[in-house]
């Protein structure tokens, strides 16, 4: 399957989430891919922990340069074999392929023709017949890669293949606006998938939200608040979760949440088990929101509405 990873903002988690998500699934026995088509930033390179991709490849090769026609193959890197987190290289028995296709260094939006879509046809073709999930992390915002994606997975050479979509968004008023108003606004992804001649409401049953940087109020570690100031994180809460629902972001177009994790504030980077065993850096629930999510992607029960 093909899964889209998209954000109207930036800061939202939409790379790190979506890199964290797909290196659980390899570890749950899939084989994955993850292709960077944030042409602006193309920096998923230094999640994966691999330094000479941290703003992209230089040789040429990359992913903006197979859509121009400039290189005639992708790019593939081997994560478990290429990171320099000797905790990534240290692959498990029974885990999948985990494989990286970095974005050009340097390079940044583009608008496109028909040839570009067709290369992006082909290549979504050829990664689908190797891989179990192929993540794609677009630009945030309305972006030509966003056009790119919808005119290549509307034709009908995709039409075999299953493509879902991801919205990221943080849980702020003016997050969850801005994640509505990409899908449902002008311009938004609706509108963009009724002009490839996708049906508004079918193309709806493939999109959901993904909450990041999530805040539970009635965590115990939010404990040593004054009482004022947990009564008003609450009643903001209640408050998110009306607006939410109104703007049909809410539980029933959710595919899952991950919560705030001191590690993925200050350092965007896989999390692992020793990070959370042996150094005790991160949190137990921010590896069970991202493995629930990982499980979910391709269930197909996960993915239909409450």
């Amino acid at each position: 399957m093909l899964l889209i990873a998209t954000s109207d903002k930036g800061g939202t988690g939409r790379s790190v989430t979506g890199s964290n998500v797909v290196y659980r699934r390899a570890l749950q026995g899939g084989d994955v891919c993850y292709v960077d088509f944030d042409f602006g930033s193309p920096t998923s390179g230094a999640i994966f922990g691999i330094s000479a991709l941290s703003r992209g490849t230089t040789t040429g090769s990359g992913t903006h340069s197979f859509l121009h026609g400039r290189s005639h193959s992708e790019e593939i890197w081997d994560v478990w074999e290429h990171s320099d987190r000797m905790s990534l290289r240290q692959r498990p028995p029974g885990t999948g392929r985990l494989v990286l296709l970095p974005g050009d260094a340097g390079g940044g939006e583009f608008s496109f023709d028909d040839d570009m879509v067709r290369r992006c046809i082909d290549l979504f073709l050829r990664l689908h017949g190797e891989f179990e999930v192929v993540l794609v992390d677009l630009s945030a915002g309305r972006s030509y890669a966003a056009d790119i994606v919808i005119a290549a997975t509307s034709s009908p050479e995709m039409a075999g293949v299953t493509t879902r979509w991801l919205v990221f968004h943080r849980w702020t008023r003016q997050h969850v606006e801005a994640a509505a108003g990409l899908v449902f606004g002008e311009r938004g992804l609706l509108d963009i998938g009724e002009a490839y001649g996708r049906g508004r409401e079918r193309f709806l049953e493939d999109i959901r939200f993904v909450r990041t940087a999530l805040v539970d109020p009635n965590a115990p570690d939010l404990a040593g608040l004054r009482p004022p100031q947990l009564a008003w994180l609450r009643h903001a809460n209640r408050e998110l979760q009306r607006l939410a629902a109104e703007l049909d972001v809410g539980r029933a177009s959710m595919l899952g949440s991950v919560p705030l994790d001191p590690v993925l504030q200050w350092r965007e980077q896989l999390i692992t088990d020793s990070d959370v065993w042996a150094r005790h850096v991160a949190n137990q629930a921010t590896v069970e929101a991202f493995e629930s999510i990982a499980k979910d992607i391709v269930d197909k029960q996960a993915w239909e509405r409450l």
